[in-house]
């Protein structure tokens, strides 16, 4: 089919609910992607940063293609391997002691607050508060809508979830002042992605950390989109030495396919008993397999050094153009997870890239938000760096 032809019947059954752009996707490899019509586009948006692998890469269509003919559903009434063996994975590259295997991020958040509410009516004194913040993005469901602090995500779906409130991001003096005798849980992105890649000030996730000990709250990390290697190392909390009780994943966890995960300590895990939380697709063996091949590759020293080498030169080549075009208000972001803060509203830059052959995204109206895959390579960077350079002159 064509992208016109794509268009049209897409047009006329689907539920109008994304602003698409005017490209239908047909094939992908690596860092590149063509379109239905053959042309080719270098991809600096990894499917919202999601493919930190990029596109098919070969551990993971292995991983699918043997699983695929192995076992494909049987539901969480039963035992399968596979969930297991990622499960081991995740709590050995990271702080946890349990998993709880859903299927998307914003599926994680709600379990990570469901826990947080029944650690904290069972545990925690009847308490059941958590704080969010302003810019914060933690998905689409009531609770987790609810959660994100941008007020355009609210519209038409009031009243939201009761018991959540939201609190200036990278201000410490604000979240301590907002605990109450209810707070049970402080929910935060390391670095907010959807909001506009806004990183904290050196500090902040200690200082939370900090905060929740002393009055015995739940630190909530959304790791979501800065996870897996998006930052430098394999999760952002990392670069601060700050261990959360409850972490969420998704988006690179596939490594394309659809799976979100909640990873807490064995205290708090405690608090769910059989019954009492699940999902009829969690732990689904194809995309666990994926998960499986997705994680042990992205672990890799190797690839993590890779990322934070490209990162850096990233982050020097936008340093460079920025200084050469006044539209640019600041550059901010860290690794493979950059922002450029413009004058006015981006869709009219991201437009051109598209068009010259690159994808980036525009997110919070006016940041233009690179997210390329961590095999990038620098010959793939300085293409990319031409064209949005060009890009942004009107």
């Amino acid at each position: 089919m064509t992208s016109a032809e794509i268009f049209a019947r897409n047009a006329a059954y689907e539920i109008q609910l994304y602003a698409r752009q005017a490209v239908a996707m047909a094939r992908a490899q690596g860092c590149v992607v063509w379109d239905a019509d053959g042309k080719r586009y270098l991809d600096f948006f990894a499917g919202v940063a999601v493919n930190n692998l990029g596109h098919c890469h070969p551990a993971v269509v292995d991983a699918i293609r043997r699983q695929a003919g192995e076992l494909l559903h049987v539901s969480n009434h039963y035992h399968t391997a596979v969930e297991g063996e990622l499960a081991e994975l995740l709590c050995r590259h990271s702080f946890a002691e349990r998993v709880f295997l859903c299927n998307s991020g914003a599926e994680a958040n709600e379990a990570a607050m469901k826990l947080a509410r029944r650690w904290g009516a069972e545990r925690g004194g009847g308490r059941f508060e958590i704080l969010s913040t302003h810019g914060s993005f933690h998905g689409r469901t009531f609770a987790t809508v609810t959660a994100t602090g941008q007020e355009k995500y609210h519209q038409g779906f009031l009243p939201l979830l009761p018991g959540v409130r939201l609190v200036p991001f990278d201000d410490l003096a604000a979240m301590e002042a907002a605990v109450g005798r209810e707070t049970v849980a402080i929910l935060v992105e390391p670095i907010q992605g959807e909001g506009g890649v806004v990183v904290p000030r050196p500090g902040y996730l200690r200082g939370l950390r900090e905060l929740c000990d002393r009055r015995q709250l739940v630190l909530i990390l959304d790791e979501i989109q800065t996870g897996f290697g998006r930052t430098g190392p394999l999760f952002a909390y990392e670069r601060e030495d700050v261990r959360p009780d409850i972490m969420t994943l998704a988006k690179a966890l596939g490594g394309g396919v659809p799976i979100g995960a909640m990873l807490t300590t064995q205290p708090l895990a405690d608090a769910f008993v059989a019954g009492s939380h699940g999902t009829t697709f969690g732990g689904n063996p194809l995309a666990c397999a994926a998960a499986v091949a997705a994680v042990r590759t992205l672990a890799e020293p190797k690839l993590l050094a890779h990322a934070k080498e490209m990162g850096a030169l990233l982050r020097a080549r936008l340093d460079t153009i920025a200084a050469r075009h006044r539209r640019i208000q600041a550059v901010r972001g860290v690794g493979l997870m950059q922002g450029l803060l413009l004058d006015g509203p981006g869709a009219a830059v991201v437009g051109r890239c598209r068009e010259a052959g690159l994808l980036v995204n525009c997110t919070a109206d006016r940041v233009l938000r690179l997210t390329p895959p961590l095999i990038v390579t620098a010959a793939e960077i300085d293409e990319g760096i031409a064209i949005l350079d060009e890009a942004l002159v009107p």
